[in-house]
């Protein structure tokens, strides 16, 4: 409930521009980059990984926001829609391992 209501909070504060949603894609690349952090910094079994990786950052990121922000794009403008889902994978692989290595510095 947390992070689905730090999400709700992007999506007022980030406005779609031009049918892109923004805050949407914003709220997964901040996910993906704290979720590489936890990854690195919090054991697999830990209480802790689980409630914030599954539990809060799990709320704050969504598939199913991107997956019909994608759809309801594509019918609009479908080079924008492939745009936005390919921007979405790379941002969101490339947030995580900086929030990997991040982890492991801030470990050393």
């Amino acid at each position: 409930m947390l992070g689905t209501a730090a999400r709700l909070g992007i999506g007022l504060l980030v406005p779609d521009v031009g049918g892109f949603p923004v805050a949407t894609l914003i709220a997964n690349a901040v996910g993906a980059l704290l979720i590489g952090i936890l990854a690195v910094r919090l054991p697999g079994s830990s209480d802790r990984r689980v409630f914030l990786g599954t539990g809060i950052l799990g709320g704050f990121t969504t598939y199913s926001a991107f997956a019909v922000g994608t759809v309801e794009l594509w019918s609009q403008a479908p080079l924008l829609a492939a745009a936005y889902a390919a921007l979405t994978i790379v941002l969101g692989v490339a947030a995580a391992v900086a929030g990997m290595r991040v982890g492991r510095r801030r470990q050393a």
